[in-house]
């Protein structure tokens, strides 16, 4: 059994599983603390803003702590997990800080800093401060103050007789004026006619000091409240954060142009239903075979009959880039939001190799373990809105792709077909582009010519 001396304590931080990615949300751990883990068992498992993803640690040994609950978003680089690893030698201590030097008092505070004659060094006794003076008294107070002192008298007796001229004194006189009540504001401490008139004037009303105007206050954000009997609010986070985030800035960077066509498809459900019947001669035997695995066929034929419509625009460099490669995105709906992994090189695969893959791709997205590499570098999407029994719809871009398929319901409905109206399966295409880098026409022939391998699947044979 290993102590506690022979180990040390490890901490695994959160990673960055994606290009880029900056938080993670814990939504499961597959450990407590005093499990024993080793190199390479999953812990816990995260959902980033592009899928969930479970984490392995890296080391062996023993759970000390996890930092953080089920369902908490974490940094990424924060540490989550404490191991305690076996053999690692604990961490050395801290060297204990040097105790403080205690002084001599006379030396714990220096002396303050004299001033120097130059020539002559300091003086060596201590130089007394000259004490502050005090308010000065007037010239005429300070000279009675004087003569009483010498008389021997207080300077009360000297004080209790104002300072007036013989006119002002008259004055008070007359007015009934006390001159030893009056303020004086003349030079000196001497009584004026100002004063005198000032002292008989009546007391005036005490007046209200004046109110303050009220300081305009920030007006407070309304509490709100909310029902919870009859709402329920959902935090908007991890994949439904990322995709709404990515469609906003999609929708108002991209110049989005639509446009549709209806096409008869009943020969491509024909084809479908051959293969289903008799796999072994396709090499179909064991996959998913629907019409969304013939529609995506038809768009990568396209896509080889026009490659300039499988591009992205480079805004820093302000060019356009053509790619010789096809990452086919699937747009799929999972409990957790909408994500859109991609087929790498569809361009590439055969029939058989595309069944396969799609059909990897929507067991692994609704399962949710679609991994954020399978997410990343997708050049055109294709998003299937006739599962829902939609017509059809106007589809935004994902963000750095050129353009989108939207595919709608197949429904029967009647059709003008060589010369007479019979019921046909039809649906209806709509393809979204960034005008910036596909025009008019470019988009016109896509979308005309999936449309036309739809009609008459054997041209895949022809145009492939």
């Amino acid at each position: 059994m290993t102590t506690m001396t022979d180990a040390s304590v490890r901490e695994f931080k959160m990673p960055d599983v994606g290009e880029g990615l900056t938080e993670a949300e814990i939504l499961k751990w597959y450990v407590k603390p005093g499990d024993t883990v080793t190199d390479g068992q999953v812990v816990c498992e995260v959902e980033t803003a592009k899928a969930a993803v479970e984490l392995p640690i890296p080391y062996d040994g023993v759970v000390r702590d996890l930092h953080f609950a089920e369902g908490t978003t974490v940094d990424v680089g924060t540490p989550i997990i404490a191991v305690a690893v076996a053999g690692g030698g604990a961490a050395p201590a801290a060297e204990p800080a040097p105790a403080p030097v205690e002084q001599p008092a006379e030396e714990a505070k220096p002396p303050a800093r004299q001033p120097v004659l130059v020539g002559y060094g300091v003086a060596a006794s201590s130089t007394r401060r000259r004490p502050r003076k005090g308010p000065e008294l007037p010239v005429r107070e300070a000279s009675a103050a004087v003569l009483a002192e010498l008389n021997g008298h207080g300077t009360t007796a000297v004080r209790s007789r104002p300072l007036a001229k013989p006119p002002v004194r008259k004055l008070a006189k007359d007015l009934g004026v006390d001159l030893t009540t009056v303020v004086p504001s003349g030079p000196d401490g001497v009584i004026t006619r100002e004063d005198v008139h000032a002292a008989a004037a009546p007391a005036p009303a005490p007046v209200a000091e004046p109110v303050a105007a009220p300081v305009p206050v920030a007006p407070q954000a309304p509490v709100v409240t909310y029902d919870t009997a009859r709402e329920t609010r959902v935090p908007v986070k991890g994949v439904r954060k990322a995709t709404a985030a990515a469609m906003v800035g999609s929708a108002f960077t991209a110049p989005h142009v639509t446009e549709f066509v209806t096409v008869d498809v009943t020969r491509t459900l024909k084809l479908v239903e051959e293969l289903k019947r008799d796999p072994g001669k396709h090499e179909m035997q064991g996959l998913r075979i629907n019409p969304l695995l013939l529609i995506a066929k038809a768009l990568l034929v396209a896509i080889k009959r026009h490659p300039d419509i499988n591009a992205s625009w480079d805004e820093a460099n302000q060019e356009i880039v053509v790619k010789h490669y096809v990452n086919l995105g699937i747009a799929a709906a999972t409990p957790r939001g909408l994500i859109v992994p991609n087929i790498k090189d569809a361009q590439a695969k055969t029939l058989p190799q595309l069944a396969q893959s799609l059909g990897e791709l929507v067991s692994t997205a609704r399962e949710g373990r679609t991994s954020p590499a399978d997410m990343q570098g997708g050049t055109v999407t294709i998003t299937n809105v006739g599962v829902f029994g939609v017509d059809t719809g106007t589809p935004i871009l994902n963000p750095g792709e050129a353009a989108i398929l939207a595919v709608g319901a197949i429904k029967l409905q009647p059709w003008v077909h060589k010369g007479k109206v019979k019921p046909r399966q039809v649906t209806t295409l709509a393809l979204s582009f960034d005008h910036r880098l596909v025009d008019g026409e470019l988009g016109s022939r896509v979308l005309a010519d999936v449309a036309a391998i739809l009609e008459q699947p054997k041209r895949l044979i022809t145009w492939a």
